[in-house]
């Protein structure tokens, strides 16, 4: 692999990506930089630490000169309406009624400033759940049943999103030990046939769209959830917890096994749909705990993801950890040796605020991450859209761009939805996710300027208590927006739009 067109790849980036051997057997992928966008998109504008969940990019074969390269990203930016030719366009506020336009405005105002974002964080534990449920909670959690989110997913699809990756919000990733690891797998199972499989298949028969332009449905798994005491267990599976490791991939498992019994079905009835109809997908744990999570999803990738055959399993990457471009091709790399397809969620991270660790293991600026992240997408969806495979054959099979980053987004649309890849029977393979209630504009300018079909939402559901945690750490994770201004703009534009709606009724 030539260093020519690695353009601004960090040095130790730059490093992995031209010293892996497995990658140098690759010569047709190179990379180049792709600025990061200085745009803020609604209520948190910072990717660095998305949880998803969640920027050099690599160049599809045939491009020979510097001048070529930049003809090349000329050319993918052009196939897409750009978001940022209407920066502050607030379009999409449209899609939302009266209540949620409410929610906004508060969540505008608690991130207008310091002072205001700091009081909200410290008051917030002690604000009964009914008064959250009442003022933010359906615009960045799916209910807390399962007839909730059913009803958050159609109203989704009514925006033209068209399929969820659903998260039941109970984790132990503190040591929280009142955990039920029986009744987490049993209500994940029960949300996999009771959410996503009707859900999905609702939209293939109603959205008047092609099967192969349905999004799969996700479910997203915590490892931290599924075994008494997890952070000890996960610190120690190779050190005296092995059982209790095994307990926790035999749970996995049998939510992966509910994940891979209804594709199997599924694909009986809808025999030409080429990506998998829903997917499990593991979610990241803090760095310490890693280890284990890896071990957990290469268990799950043997068992479910066979060649030729579609993907079932996906597992994630932090792209702001320095080894991470090490690691996904340490991780092709054992795939390709066990005769297994690798599924992967690729997020910037999720723990930049509380990771200990973070000045050894993280990226050192934002732009490196930035540019570690669109090098991973660029050379997955490559993987995935090689020309000469045929339906589900690559070794890389399946990825999730879990993102709010409007370049990243774009990039990853722009090699997908190109005009090389119209009839491309892999294309539905690669999914763009975000968070509910986070990335709006950004989620409206794909589906309804550029006509994106591959877009879905992370919903987060479950107990309340514990979907008051999540609420907790988006807000604490909200001083981007701080920093941006974005909270203050969220405000002024929701506000303008309440202000409009109300006037015209009243007129």
């Amino acid at each position: 692999m030539s260093l020519r067109y690695l353009g601004r790849v960090s040095p130790q980036s730059r490093s992995i990506f031209a010293s892996c051997s497995y990658l140098k057997a690759r010569p047709r992928y190179r990379l180049f930089h792709d600025t990061s966008s200085q745009k803020s998109t609604t209520i948190n504008s910072s990717d660095h630490h998305n949880d998803h969940h969640h920027h050099h990019h690599i160049i599809s074969p045939g491009v020979q000169s510097e001048a070529a390269a930049d003809q090349s990203l000329n050319t993918a930016r052009g196939n897409l309406v750009e978001a940022d030719a209407h920066p502050h366009s607030t379009q999409y506020l449209k899609a939302f009624d009266n209540k949620e336009l409410f929610s906004f405005l508060l969540m505008g105002l608690c991130t207008s400033m310091n002072p205001v974002l700091r009081t909200c964080i410290k008051v917030f534990p002690y604000v009964p759940i009914s008064v959250i449920k009442a003022l933010v909670y359906r615009i960045y959690c799916g209910g807390d049943n399962i007839q909730d989110v059913r009803k958050t997913a159609r109203r989704l699809h009514s925006r033209g999103i068209n399929n969820v990756m659903i998260s039941l919000t109970i984790e132990a990733c503190e040591g929280n030990d009142n955990i039920d690891p029986e009744y987490i797998i049993d209500e994940t199972i029960e949300s996999i046939n009771g959410i996503l499989v009707p859900h999905t298949v609702e939209m293939i028969e109603t959205a008047g769209k092609d099967i192969n332009d349905i999004p799969s449905g996700y479910v997203a798994l915590k490892p931290t959830g599924f075994v008494k005491n997890a952070p000890h267990v996960l610190k120690n599976y190779r050190n005296g917890e092995e059982k209790a490791f095994d307990e926790l991939v035999a749970k996995a498992s049998r939510a992966c096994q509910a994940v891979y019994d209804a594709n199997i079905e599924l694909a009986k009835k809808y025999p030409q749909r080429v990506a998998p109809f829903v997917v499990a997908v593991i979610d990241a744990e803090k760095y310490d705990l890693q280890p284990a999570v890896y071990e957990l999803q290469r268990q799950l990738y043997q068992k479910f993801n066979q060649m030729h055959k579609p993907v079932n399993v996906v597992g994630t990457l932090q792209m702001y950890l320095s080894d991470s471009a090490n690691l996904l091709a340490y991780e092709e790399k054992l795939a390709n040796q066990n005769n297994y397809r690798l599924g992967l969620k690729l997020v910037r991270g999720a723990y930049i605020h509380s990771e200990k660790a973070r000045s050894t293991v993280i990226h050192k600026t934002k732009q490196d991450t930035d540019d570690n992240y669109n090098a991973g997408i660029s050379y997955c969806i490559d993987s995935i859209l090689e020309p000469s495979s045929k339906a589900n054959s690559s070794t890389i099979g399946h990825l999730v761009v879990a993102s709010h980053n409007a370049e990243s987004l774009r990039l990853a649309s722009s090699k997908v939805y190109s005009d090389a890849n119209v009839n491309n029977k892999n294309k539905n393979n690669v999914v763009l996710g975000q968070l509910l209630g986070m990335a709006d504009e950004v989620t409206y300018d794909l589906i309804q300027n550029n006509k994106i079909n591959n877009v879905i939402k992370y919903v987060p559901w479950g107990p309340p208590l514990e979907t008051k945690e999540y609420l907790l750490r988006r807000l604490e994770e909200n001083g981007d927006a701080v920093k941006s201004g974005n909270g203050w703009t969220t405000f002024k534009a929701t506000f303008n739009t309440l202000m409009g709606r109300l006037f015209k009724s009243s007129a």
